[in-house]
C-alpha cells in the first residue's frame, strides 16, 4: 500500500520555526503533486500549501503566505514544509498528501478528496 511517511513537528513557542518532512513507503514522488494540509482542533482539514510535480509552482493559503515554504528534493525523494513565525493558530495536525499528476505537471489539486495518498499526520503545537 502506498503511503507517505512524515516526520518533524512538535512543540514550539510563538514566533518559532519547525520543519516537517514527507517521504514515501518506497515509491518515487516524481510524478506527484504534493500538498500539506492543516487540521486545527475541532476544525476541518484545509490545504495550506501545494507544490506541483515539476516544482515550478507553489500555492499557499493566505494564512501562511510569507511564513511557510513548501519545497521538494527529487534526489532524496522528499517533500518539506518549512514553517516560520509560527502562531498559536497554526496549532494542529499537519498531513502531507500526494496526487499523481503525470499528465498535468503544473497542477495542484485544491480539494482534499483529490489526493490519493496520505501521511498519518504530525502534531504541531505553538504556545503563546
Amino acid at each position: 500500500q502506498l503511503q507517505l511517511v512524515q516526520s518533524g513537528g512538535g512543540l514550539v513557542q510563538s514566533g518559532g520555526s519547525l520543519k516537517l518532512s514527507c517521504g514515501t513507503s518506497g515509491f518515487p514522488l516524481d510524478y506527484y503533486a504534493i500538498a500539506w494540509f492543516h487540521q486545527a482542533p475541532g476544525k476541518e482539514r484545509e490545504r495550506v500549501a501545494c507544490i506541483t510535480r515539476t516544482g515550478d509552482d507553489r500555492i499557499y493559503e493566505d494564512s501562511v503566505k510569507d511564513r511557510f515554504i513548501i519545497f521538494r528534493d527529487y534526489g532524496e525523494n522528499m517533500a518539506y514544509l518549512e514553517m516560520n513565525s509560527l502562531q498559536p493558530e497554526d496549532t494542529g495536525i499537519y498531513y502531507c498528501a500526494a496526487h499523481n499528476t503525470i499528465h498535468q505537471p503544473n497542477w495542484c489539486p485544491q480539494r482534499e478528496e483529490q489526493y490519493d495518498i496520505w501521511g498519518l499526520g504530525t502534531q504541531v503545537t505553538v504556545s503563546s
